[in-house]
């Protein structure tokens, strides 16, 4: 058992609805509260169509890391949801199925629309006011604290962050402020993707204390200084062509890291690249890494008979034995060595798809730490991002945005990556 201090609201009871919909920081105190260290919070993550998908991801991801038991919940009519940028995530139940259960904690994504459906899902309404009136935790990204929690009157008194583009609108509903992550009270807010990481650990540390946060936070190997411009290494330098959009395939399986497929997808196509998503497994849909499910655009037979101008592999664990696994894949990649097209991997795909079927000879690469034992040179392997010549790898998850960024800048310059970089506030605009 631990010890931990919580914020308790005071006299709830003694609350007018009005009041109790809008709680002060001045409403609070501290007590110690003796809990199981090791009981998994409850969690809910709303998703809709619209809804932007880093920062759905991201969330659910970090926080299942933490042991927390997360629900996502659609406020749509079917669990499959179209989130920003094509990309498709299935979610567990639907909102109005969990509107009576309890959570530690309700965190919700950004993107627009999906916010506005959000915003407009009575039933999710009613449920985060509860949420707001029992005391409890509850948090927004992006656009949702000026779009949903601020008409909801559930910002008032308290200071909140958001998106840079809404930052006049949230001043309406709340004290804003330019935090990355912001924590006032019982409500986390952040910025936009670029910041959906520091926001998790956040959580993370509300719900289970710093040392939990510290012990997830470590394997994300997340960047030290989040305002600094990404860097890449690069040795064999040489210009990376295409003929009119880069076609790109983004190969997912079973046990696939969900934050690196995601992220690179979303920003890629962000950069208006052509991305296709394939599953490596029998059907569309895939079970990732953290539990997320995701639903590719096409199989992967379908794809092989595709050209590609990069193939680029996500990592986890059981994803990257997959794809080791997977023939096709892997004569796929063997092809695109032999014609010199662009190739690239991060995490643990490195380390147990590239390196083991020969892809990273006479090549300088990166992989997960502790997996980068496994590559045959490991000069180069405490870089975030190596490209060498018509190949790029990566670390992990917290490595993510500089691998997609850095591709986008090997396609279309660095002023584009960088201005793609500020949008999402991975560094700051």
């Amino acid at each position: 058992m631990a010890l931990r201090h919580l914020l308790i609201p005071h006299s709830f009871t003694n609350l007018t609805p009005k009041q109790k919909l809008a709680p002060s920081k001045n409403r609070f105190y501290s007590v110690s509260a003796t809990m199981a260290s090791k009981a998994a919070r409850k969690v809910l993550v709303p998703i809709a169509n619209g809804t932007e998908p880093m920062e759905a991801v991201i969330t659910i991801d970090v926080l299942q890391r933490s042991g927390a038991d997360v629900t996502v919940a659609t406020v749509e009519k079917q669990l499959r949801v179209e989130a920003l940028h094509g990309i498709k995530i299935v979610a567990d139940d639907f909102v109005s199925d969990v509107a009576d259960s309890v959570f530690d904690l309700i965190a919700l994504p950004g993107g627009i629309p999906g916010v506005n459906n959000l915003r407009d899902s009575g039933v999710l309404e009613n449920l985060v006011k509860k949420q707001v009136r029992e005391g409890r935790l509850y948090a927004a990204v992006c656009a949702a604290p000026a779009v949903v929690l601020g008409p909801w009157g559930l910002l008032k008194g308290l200071k909140a962050t958001g998106h840079p583009s809404l930052m006049e609108q949230l001043a309406l509903s709340s004290t804003a402020v330019e935090s990355r992550v912001q924590l006032d009270g019982r409500v986390v807010t952040s910025r936009a993707p670029g910041t959906t990481m520091e926001f998790a650990v956040s959580l993370v540390e509300q719900l289970y204390g710093k040392e939990k946060a510290d012990e997830v936070a470590g394997p994300l190997v997340m960047r030290s200084n989040h305002n600094d411009e990404y860097t890449i290494a690069e040795l064999n330098p040489v210009e990376w062509k295409f003929d009119n959009v880069p076609k790109i395939l983004v190969p997912i399986a079973n046990g696939t890291e969900e934050m690196e497929a995601v992220i690179l997808i979303d920003i890629l196509r962000r950069a208006k690249a052509n991305v296709i998503v394939a599953s490596v497994e029998e059907k569309l849909e895939i079970l990732a890494s953290r539990k997320v499910k995701l639903e590719a655009d096409m199989l992967l037979d379908e794809a092989a008979k595709l050209q590609f101008d990069l193939i680029v592999l996500p990592g986890g664990l059981g994803g990257a034995q997959e794809f080791a696994n997977s023939e096709k894949l892997v004569s796929l990649l063997k092809k695109q060595r032999e014609s010199n097209r662009l190739y690239g991997a991060i995490c643990a795909s490195p380390a147990f798809v590239l390196e083991p079927h020969g892809l990273l000879k006479g090549k300088k690469a990166t992989a997960f730490p502790a997996l980068s034992n496994k590559l045959s040179d490991q000069s180069e392997v405490e870089n975030r991002v190596v490209v060498d010549g018509n190949l790029i790898t990566s670390r992990g998850p917290g490595t993510s945005f500089e691998f997609a960024l850095a591709i986008v800048e090997k396609l279309f310059g660095r002023n584009v990556a960088l201005e793609h970089a500020k949008a999402m506030v991975f560094i700051n605009p």
